[in-house]
């Protein structure tokens, strides 16, 4: 692609739109920018990028960029129905992703990591466990630096540890990674995807351009995980909970890789059978790197949790608030209620992605969850998920700050707060880190003295 005899117009300018415009801009290129948010973050990046020669889009050009761009680069955040992609496809142009536009560039051996839930530990993991085994390692795609960004910065004797989400995955296919790692997969995204079976095919897109000398590591536990395995072209190694796999699995109270012995699994720093599966991922990917056994165990042994994945962030009277504001669909929500310790009131709600919650509901009737408090934009339908499993132990309301001060006027001492939304954030907040972050702080913000339900909640 030659960059200084073309067009591109880039969509979405939040932190991938960005780094893509900033990648093209320093390559020569002329760029165009889009955004259909006009909030106080969009248009200081728009202003920052036009000072050094971008063009912002004004309200009504799409048609008219459409037909004079030559490229559209697509944010993960713009579906493939929206009306700009539709307008180049109809024209005949070139649609690419921002990560498609980092993978076409980067020059560093790739461990891409894809799936429902998990990826962000895994990548974590990874990346620490390499850089403790003396490798140059950096997280970058969906885990908060875009590929666009690091594409410069990192050469052949670098490893790039991506996380990478099926929005991206829509625009992506000259991914090529050495090591493809695909953590499980359950219902999500089902607003913008319509399918599970179009959700699948599209995680099943990390495995498409692999060959004989680059490596597929799948949940083995996970039958449509597994099921990847019958159309690659890779060699294959797996991961489990439950059978000693070719890869990596539990046996005895062992993480074992290959009949070798990492690390006994209560050594783990993070604990729950969700982290021990990524654990193992991770241990997988890092020994078909060449990774030595003892920094990969030490690095687990001592790695500190993701934010805003089950943390606790504060106790006030008694009461432990946890913070799993990146609890965005129903499995992850699930995963998290089942780590509680103590009897739980849980936070639910925020923008719907097209779940039944009727069976999420079903669930926490056997669980510690003793009273729901459902708020956000999607509170109703939740609030349909509750009758429908006859479940009775709920407040509704409408923001996310009377949702909190409500939770903890209903938890007793003993119990938890548990932020862990099975909705995305998009209602109220850019991001799930923004919602734990805003949780965070009206927890700290919460004095001794605040009526906290003291004697069982009201």
């Amino acid at each position: 692609m030659y960059f200084k005899n073309q067009k591109f117009l880039v969509a979405g300018l939040s932190k991938s739109g960005a780094a893509a415009a900033d990648f093209l801009l320093r390559r020569g290129a002329a760029v165009f920018l889009f955004d259909d948010v006009a909030d106080a973050a969009v248009k200081k990046t728009a202003a920052a990028l036009a000072a050094r020669g971008a063009n912002v889009l004004p309200a009504g050009g799409v048609p008219a960029a459409a037909r004079e761009c030559d490229v559209l680069v697509l944010s993960p955040g713009i579906p493939i129905d929206h009306e700009l992609p539709v307008a180049f496809r109809k024209t005949g142009k070139r649609i690419i992703g921002e990560a498609e536009l980092g993978c076409m560039y980067l020059r560093a051996a790739t461990i891409a990591v894809t799936g429902t839930n998990g990826k962000t530990t895994t990548v974590t993991m990874i990346d620490e466990a390499l850089r403790k085994a003396g490798f140059s390692s950096c997280a970058c795609g969906n885990i908060g630096v875009p590929l666009t960004a690091k594409a410069d910065e990192l050469g052949y004797d670098d490893v790039a540890v991506a996380e990478i989400s099926s929005f991206q995955l829509e625009t992506l296919s000259d991914i090529r990674p050495h090591i493809a790692v695909v953590t499980n997969i359950a219902e999500d995204h089902l607003d913008r995807h319509y399918t599970m079976e179009n959700y699948i095919f599209l995680k099943s897109k990390i495995l498409r351009n692999l060959r004989e000398s680059e490596y597929a590591v799948l949940n083995y536990d996970d039958a449509a995980v597994r099921s990847f395995a019958k159309n690659a072209r890779c060699g294959v190694r797996y991961f489990s909970l439950r059978e000693r796999v070719n890869g990596a699995y539990l046996y005895e109270g062992g993480l074992y890789f290959e009949n070798e012995k990492i690390m006994d699994a209560s050594a783990l720093s993070l604990k729950g059978e969700h982290n021990l599966q990524n654990a193992l991922a991770a241990i997988c990917a890092c020994k078909l790197m060449g990774a030595e056994s003892g920094a990969v165990a030490d690095a687990l042994a001592g790695m500190r949790g993701v934010r805003h994945r089950i943390e606790a962030v504060g106790e006030k009277r008694g009461v432990l608030y946890i913070d799993d504001s990146k609890g965005t669909n129903v499995d992850a929500t699930l995963t998290a209620v089942g780590c509680m310790q103590s009897d739980t009131v849980i936070l639910l709600g925020g923008k719907d992605k097209g779940y039944d919650y009727g069976g999420l509901f079903e669930k926490l009737k056997g669980s510690r969850v003793v009273h729901a408090v459902l708020y956000g934009e999607n509170r109703f339908k939740l609030l349909a998920g509750a009758a429908k499993a006859g479940y009775e132990q709920i407040t509704l309301c409408a923001g996310f700050e009377m949702a909190v001060r409500i939770a903890s006027m209903t938890a007793a001492r003993g119990q938890c707060v548990l932020l862990s939304p099975a909705s995305s954030s998009y209602d109220m907040f850019s991001g799930y880190e923004e919602r734990g972050e805003r949780f965070c702080e009206l927890v700290a913000a919460m004095e001794e003295g605040d009526e906290v339900g003291a004697d069982g909640g009201e």
